[in-house]
C-alpha cells in the first residue's frame, strides 16, 4: 500500500499549487545563485516532510493501537470508506461545522510564525517555513493520514507520510522556478482527477481489509499483515 502514498502525493501536488503554491512562490531564496537556490528549496521541502513524518508517527502509533486490539482488518475497511466519504460528501457540508475552532488559536500562531520567517533567507528560516507549512490544515494531508493509520505501525506511518511528501516535491519545486507552471484551466482539469484517484485509494484499503486472496492488492487473511509469530504448518 505504500506506493499509493507516493502516487497520491503526485496527484495532490496539483491541489497544493492552489493552497501552498503562494507560499512556495514567496520563499526567500537566492535567485542569483542557482546552486544555493536549489539547496534552499530542498531545505524548505525537508521541513515540510519533517512535519508530515511527525504527524505520520502520531497516527501510525494510533494505528498500532488498533492493530494490537485485533481491529486491523476492520480499521482498513473503515478507513477506505472514510476516504471515499470525504470525496462524496460536498465540501459545503463540512463548512457548516467549524472543525478547526478548537485549534484556531494554534493555527493563528503557526500562520503568524510563518509570516515572520519570510524576512530571513537563512536555511533555518526556510526549514521552519516548510515545517510550519506542513502543519497547516490541508484536506489532502488529512486523507494521507488515513493511510498512515492503516499502516498499523509507527515506522510505516512515518514512511507513508514521507512518501506522500516526496510525491509533492517535483511540481512544488517547479512552482518556485516557474510561477505560471500551468494555466488555470489546465489546473482545474487536473483538480477534477483528484477525487477519482482518492476513491481508488479508498477502494484499495477496503480490498486490503477484506483479505480476498488477490496478490499485492488483497492478500489472504493469513498474510495480510506482518505477524510477530509466524504461521507454521
Amino acid at each position: 500500500m505504500l506506493y499509493s502514498a507516493f502516487i497520491f502525493g503526485i496527484i495532490s501536488s496539483f491541489h497544493c499549487i492552489g493552497m501552498c503554491g503562494p507560499i512556495a512562490m514567496m520563499l526567500p531564496v537566492d535567485n542569483q545563485n542557482g546552486v544555493k537556490k536549489a539547496f534552499q528549496i530542498g531545505t524548505y521541502h525537508f521541513g515540510r516532510i519533517t512535519a508530515y513524518a511527525t504527524i505520520g508517527l502520531i497516527f501510525g502509533l494510533l494505528g498500532r493501537g488498533f492493530f494490537l486490539a485485533g481491529l486491523q482488518q476492520k480499521m482498513s475497511i473503515f478507513i477506505g470508506l472514510a476516504i471515499i466519504l470525504v470525496v462524496l460528501i460536498p465540501e459545503k457540508a463540512f463548512a457548516n461545522y467549524n472543525f478547526s475552532q478548537p485549534v484556531y488559536k494554534l493555527i493563528s500562531k503557526i500562520k503568524s510564525s510563518l509570516g515572520s520567517q519570510f524576512k530571513n533567507k537563512s536555511y533555518k528560516s526556510l526549514f521552519i517555513i516548510g515545517l510550519l507549512n506542513g502543519f497547516l490544515p490541508c484536506g489532502m494531508v488529512y486523507v494521507a493520514l488515513f493511510g498512515a493509520i492503516a499502516m498499523q505501525s509507527a515506522d510505516l506511518g512515518v514512511l507513508y507520510m514521507v512518501l506522500f511528501g516526496l510525491g509533492t516535491i517535483p511540481l512544488m519545486t517547479l512552482v518556485v522556478y516557474i510561477h505560471a507552471v500551468l494555466k488555470l484551466s489546465y489546473r482545474n482539469k487536473i483538480q477534477k482527477v483528484i477525487p477519482y484517484v482518492t476513491v481508488c485509494i479508498g477502494i484499495l484499503f477496503i480490498l486490503r481489509g477484506l483479505g480476498l486472496g488477490i496478490p499485492y492488492i488483497s492478500p489472504s487473511n493469513m498474510t495480510l499483515f506482518v505477524q510477530e509469530v509466524p504461521n507454521c504448518h
